[in-house]
């Protein structure tokens, strides 16, 4: 009995002193936690800040990225064009426009084209040629901010109507039209609601610019509505946003700059075109918003000069090479 005593004894006193001396105490744990704080906090912004970093680097390569492209179609497509209005000519036809009554869309960039009509004109051995019909094409800058499906910022949207395919003989008639059309495969190529041909105001104008000013809407409805070709522009309308500056003109070659621009009081100047009618030329400048890509706070995403390079602007000057037969 002594002996089991005795070991039981010595089992429990080593038990005490593991206990004792395994652990570890409060104010250990206390300054572990505090270093650990210490190493860690540090390491945490910095990875924010690289995240942060890099959502604005995409936000601006987005931004010029999709600048290009939208330059890059208006480009395409104004080299199309027959007749570009300038500043007096866009405020003569404003009100025969779609949306002539809605402030928010300002139409700036307006123009006349020729549109390929594929595969609409019986040809002699039963095969179908292409054909032109004229077209008006509208691009506007909008800023109504209250929709919720596009963002904060401004943008770009393309509005088309287009001539309907006359027929030679026979052909469809079209509702609110006197000529006759085409019909392909079951359906008759006619004019767009409200479309009217420039053609019919020559007749009483001393001058290409006066018919093309004289210009009217046919008595039916538009049904087309503007198409968004590009979110994100900048709808900055204070200082010390960038002003909307045409180039110089020349003499040689002859070249004379109409600005269209925003002209109303809160002016923005994220979408402009500087047009010389007489040489059938346009130079179109963008600026797009990559800050409202990231941030959803109308109030925190005007242009601002410290962080200017998140406003990328790009341009380009097109001459339109269609042939305006009278």
């Amino acid at each position: 009995m002594k002996t089991l005593h005795f070991i039981l004894k010595s089992h429990f006193k080593k038990s005490k002193d593991i206990q004792q001396t395994g652990g570890f105490t409060l104010i250990e744990l206390l300054v572990a936690l505090l270093i650990s704080f210490l190493i860690i906090t540090p390491l945490l912004g910095f990875m924010i800040s690289v995240m942060n970093t890099d959502r604005q680097e995409q936000a601006k390569t987005n931004s010029e990225e999709e600048l290009q492209t939208a330059l890059n179609y208006i480009s395409r497509d104004l080299q199309q064009a027959v007749y570009i209005y300038d500043a007096a000519g866009v405020s003569a036809i404003s009100s025969q426009l779609r949306y002539p009554n809605d402030a928010t869309k300002v139409p700036l960039l307006v123009f006349w084209k020729r549109e390929l009509v594929s595969e609409v004109i019986a040809a002699a051995d039963n095969s179908k040629d292409d054909t032109f019909v004229y077209s008006l094409v509208v691009y506007y800058l909008i800023t109504d901010t209250t929709n919720t499906t596009w963002s904060k910022a401004a943008r770009i949207a393309r509005w088309q109507i287009q001539d309907g395919v006359q027929a030679i003989s026979g052909g469809e008639e079209c509702t609110g039209y006197t000529a006759k059309y085409v019909k392909i495969d079951g359906k008759t190529q006619c004019p767009s609601p409200g479309f009217a041909p420039f053609q019919a105001q020559f007749d009483e104008a001393d001058s290409l610019e006066q018919g093309m000013n004289k210009w009217q809407k046919s008595s039916s409805s538009y049904t087309a509505d503007a198409t968004v070709l590009i979110d994100y522009i900048d709808q900055s309308t204070a200082s010390p946003r960038p002003n909307a500056t045409c180039p110089p003109d020349s003499t040689s070659p002859a070249i004379t700059w109409s600005r269209i621009a925003d002209t109303r009081t809160n002016s923005m100047t994220g979408f402009y075109v500087c047009v010389d009618k007489t040489n059938t030329t346009a130079q179109v400048f963008i600026r797009g918003n990559a800050v409202a890509r990231i941030e959803n706070n109308k109030d925190k995403i005007n242009y601002i000069d410290s962080r200017k390079t998140y406003f990328p602007t790009l341009s380009v000057r097109v001459q339109g090479r269609g042939y305006l037969f009278r």
